[in-house]
């Protein structure tokens, strides 16, 4: 317990120091790619609490972070082209405040994940694997065809939306946003899973039965879980489609539900730390072999490989000698 906690400190501590370095040495690029750690990694916090607390193996959680993008991009858009949202019944104009649509797309992820959920959750299973990505190809496909925000082309944000008393076009400065919001989500989750409702979560993974003779229901906890996961991710959707001012069909395309899942694996399944390790890695990866060769995944295809054979607690539980999550 002791070392995983320590690796923890490190690792946060890591992410942190990074960006700091950078901008004494004058690297913006070092920082942005510490800042894609960051919003990935909170997407797989998301991912995490489905599938770490509840054991829900969805490889569809790509529709709420493309669903975050959208609504930052449906929000912004109007107003870089002067025109309200809506006119009718009543006019809303769009907004370029990062806390507005923040909320906005935790809510519509949220609402997302519970239709969704709501059907999904009656299968288990491969069944529920299945219908998980299906939502996710049909809302991928829904955006490739919807004209209005671009299409397959996606929707560009020609100036980065703002936060009260920062100047989010430093690179630094949203840095420090993104990883002021992985760090909550990550306290957040902490609590859930040391709360009621985590503990009887994780007591519905192991045995469902048991859980439903005590007169819990399964799948409402499911659910809820479900919700708050598709919540979180699609605030990293929204951060990540800030990050790049840019959002397209592709977040929502099944590649990016993998990949995800990748952050998740890597780290550790259920490791509160997992997905920051696990998304790390990924890009760290991505950044020295992908200069290097085309297939760099291959590299990434073999360490998962590897710690699905040998390290099935991921990074985290093999470098702290313990293989079972949420001790």
């Amino acid at each position: 317990m002791i070392r995983e906690g320590l690796l923890n400190t490190l690792l946060m501590l890591g992410l942190l120091a990074v960006p700091l370095i950078a901008q004494a040495m004058g690297e913006p690029f070092v920082i942005t790619l510490a800042t894609k750690v960051a919003i990935l990694a909170l997407a797989g916090v998301g991912l995490n609490v489905a599938l770490g607390l509840g054991g829900m193996v969805s490889l569809g959680h790509a529709a709420f972070f493309g669903i975050g993008g959208y609504a930052m991009g449906i929000l912004a858009a109007p107003v870089q082209a002067y025109e309200p949202l809506m006119t009718w019944p009543i006019e809303v104009p769009g907004t370029k405040s990062m806390p507005v649509i923040w909320a906005a797309a935790m809510a519509a992820g949220a609402l997302a994940a519970l239709a969704i959920g709501a059907l999904s959750l009656r299968t288990a299973g491969v069944y529920f694997i299945m219908i998980t990505l299906a939502f996710g190809q049909m809302l991928f496909y829904f955006a490739i065809s919807w004209p209005a925000y671009g299409g397959e082309d996606g929707l560009s944000i020609y100036v980065r939306n703002g936060f009260p008393g920062l100047n989010t076009l430093d690179p630094i400065q949203f840095f420090a946003l993104a990883f002021g919001l992985l760090a909550l989500a990550l306290l957040f989750a902490h609590l859930l899973a040391r709360s009621r409702f985590g503990l009887a979560l994780q007591g519905a993974r192991q045995n469902p039965a048991r859980v439903a003779a005590l007169g819990i229901r399964p799948y409402t906890l499911r659910l809820t879980a479900f919700v708050i996961s598709g919540a979180i991710t699609a605030l990293a959707g929204a951060l990540f489609a800030d990050l790049n001012r840019f959002v397209s069909p592709a977040m929502l395309s099944w590649q990016t539900s993998g990949e995800i899942m990748v952050f998740v694996i890597l780290g550790g399944v259920g490791r509160l730390f997992g997905p920051v390790a696990g998304a790390a890695l990924f890009i760290l990866l991505e950044h020295w072999l992908g200069g290097v060769s085309d297939y760099w995944k291959l590299f990434l295809g073999l360490i998962l490989l590897a710690i699905v054979l040998f390290a099935r607690g991921g990074m985290i539980g093999a470098l702290a000698g313990r293989q079972v999550a949420h001790d």
